[in-house]
């Protein structure tokens, strides 16, 4: 149940992170990461980890879209 959790909150940090991707909205990735690590501490306290897989991946695109853009843009 707390992976299906893990998954559910992966993707609505997705849905946010997606539009983050265009120039001038980086801003919503800081919005995002919150949701991420609670996406990966909840998927970590699963049995299974795909949930918290999903969450680590999404997490990435985050990071690496912000270090591109120096953390602001």
């Amino acid at each position: 149940m707390l992976n299906l959790i893990s998954i559910l909150i992966g993707i609505v940090a997705l849905v946010i992170v997606i539009p983050a991707q265009i120039p001038l909205l980086g801003w919503a990735n800081w919005i995002a990461l919150p949701l991420i690590v609670i996406g990966i501490v909840v998927g970590q306290l699963s049995s299974s980890n795909g949930g918290r897989n999903f969450c680590l991946i999404v997490g990435l695109i985050a990071v690496v879209r912000l270090s591109l853009g120096g953390g602001i843009l």
